[in-house]
């Protein structure tokens, strides 16, 4: 069963939902039965490179510098971690430039260790608050999980995977997504956003049907 996960490392939806998802494989036993594939998706594909922006100040910024509203959904945003059983330090997070985690993914999966390496740099970044501008906490990250860091350090200087990481935007518009996180499943189903656990456990129960059917 092949599952596209569209996504950025800046959303915290994203390592929300895709918790919920590992979660409810786990649950139906379908681990070995599954096959994740991550999709770049930069949120701000413009962002600066060299500078970060408080993640607690965007938002309040796009609450119109409303506190109320910003703490509501802050203690929201809290309580859907929570619930999953990730760590956030929203006051640690800081918005930066994701396209250079997203070759690193892309490298990884060469390694086997595509899954890995999106769950040590979320929990880093949203528990931590990783700057993802710091090449060499990057870089770090790689070895502590066994990828070469010379070969890291290349992807990185030399810009490679750039014509991968346009291929995962173009099939994204192909597909009209527009907001992440967004599941694919098996290029039949589909899950956008946070949504309850369920929903991830009877998507993944039709899927497992569907492909039973078209396998007769």
């Amino acid at each position: 069963m092949k599952i596209e996960i569209f996504s950025d490392f800046a959303c915290p939806f994203c390592y929300i939902a895709k918790t919920k998802l590992f979660q409810a494989i786990e649950q139906l036993n379908l681990g070995e039965e599954t096959e994740v594939v991550y999709r770049a998706f930069e949120i701000n594909p413009a962002a600066s490179k060299t500078e970060t922006l408080s993640y607690v100040d965007s938002i309040f910024k796009k609450k119109n510098n409303d506190l109320r509203k910003t703490e509501e959904f802050m203690e929201a945003l809290q309580l859907h971690a929570q619930d999953v059983g990730v760590v956030f330090n929203l006051d640690k997070i800081v918005l930066a430039n994701t396209k250079n985690a997203h070759r690193l993914t892309k490298l990884a999966k060469l390694y086997e260790k595509e899954l890995e390496f999106v769950d040590v740099v979320m929990e880093h970044y949203f528990a931590e608050g990783l700057n993802l501008n710091d090449t060499e906490s990057l870089l770090t990250i790689c070895e502590q999980i066994g990828i070469d860091r010379s070969m890291a350090q290349k992807i990185i200087k030399e810009e490679q995977f750039t014509e991968e990481l346009v291929l995962d935007r173009y099939e994204a518009q192909q597909l009209q997504i527009k907001i992440i996180p967004f599941f694919v499943f098996e290029d039949h189903y589909g899950i956008r956003g946070v949504e309850p656990m369920e929903v991830f456990t009877n998507t993944l129960l039709q899927t497992k049907e569907y492909i039973k059917k078209n396998q007769k």
